[in-house]
């Protein structure tokens, strides 16, 4: 078979790659049943559902037809890489002393920042937008206990 499309072959490795390791470190925590999940339940079958998809994106660049074709693999985007990955921490150190909204405004604002279509007016949109879908899933939808405002604004 002749490789295709270039961009998507190694896209479906990534997400080989990715879901395997989250599958083998999930596999390592208790697993439980789908009624009562351990700690390890969703991680492995995450892992799992990403390393189908990323077979199917495989498949799909051996498949496709050559009048498609992406360019050739470019390098690395190292800028934009080490923005998301900042706003990712951000999130992880803004949650507990911010509360949720800000932690989730920051996470899209310094993230959008690394695409090269970026406008801050569509990323405030889209912040409010995750923002809202994050309370009402996570808070409400799950019951989960985050705190939504900073302490002090908090009572």
């Amino acid at each position: 078979m002749k490789l295709r499309h270039p961009k998507d072959f190694a896209a479906g490795l990534l997400y080989v790659g990715v879901g395997g390791a989250f599958a083998v470190i999930a596999s390592g925590y208790r697993m439980g049943t789908a009624a009562r999940m351990g700690p390890g339940y969703f991680p492995f079958w995450l892992g799992v559902l990403l390393m189908l998809i990323g077979a199917a994106v495989i498949f799909g660049a051996l498949r496709g037809k050559d009048a498609e074709a992406d360019a050739k693999l470019s390098g690395w985007d190292l800028k934009s890489l080490a923005i998301v990955l900042a706003a990712v921490v951000l999130f992880g150190v803004l949650l507990q002393p911010m509360g949720l909204v800000a932690a989730v405004a920051v996470l899209v604002l310094v993230a959008s920042v690394a695409s090269h279509e970026f406008s801050w007016r569509a990323a405030a949109l889209n912040a409010v937008v995750l923002v809202g879908l994050a309370v009402v899933i996570f808070v409400y939808g799950l019951g989960l206990q985050f705190h939504l405002w900073p302490a002090l604004l908090a009572g």
